[in-house]
């Protein structure tokens, strides 16, 4: 039996080298996302679907570009003032940026629960928030 260093978030551990339970371990640990990671990844996703560069986030966010690279990279742990002014500049919720957090980590975690309310409720819901929201400002005059 050999050891060999393995790095894992940073830290350097030795594992036993040909163990089948360790391999096990190694895969399951991986699978598992860690907070920070998925935060960044979404954060960044984000910034790119709306086409914005981190230089713009950056500035609207009032953090510096060097710092927001690393929170979307995973390596800074992001405070809840950063991240609420992260979302307030790339003009998303943070409850749905978390939610998203939260759906992959439980789809990595194995856990992923699908939406099963069907479209045409969500369509139906939507129209009548809409009616409401436009009802509302009509009655108003």
């Amino acid at each position: 039996m050999t050891k060999q260093p393995v790095s894992v978030n940073g830290v350097v551990r030795w594992k036993d080298v040909g163990m089948a339970d360790e391999v096990h371990t190694e895969t399951r640990e991986s699978k598992v996302g860690v907070l920070r990671q998925e935060i960044g990844e979404v954060l960044r996703s984000v910034r790119q679907r709306q086409g914005r560069t981190l230089r713009e986030v950056s500035h609207s966010a009032r953090v510096s570009l060097g710092y927001l690279s690393e929170v979307e990279r995973g390596q800074k742990e992001a405070s809840s003032e950063l991240l609420a002014s992260i979302c307030t500049a790339l003009e998303i919720p943070m409850s749905q940026m978390l939610r998203e957090v939260a759906d992959r980590l439980a789809y990595a975690e194995g856990n992923y629960i699908p939406d099963t309310v069907p479209s045409e409720l969500t369509e139906e819901f939507t129209r009548e928030v809409r009616q409401l929201r436009g009802g509302t400002a009509a009655g108003a005059h």
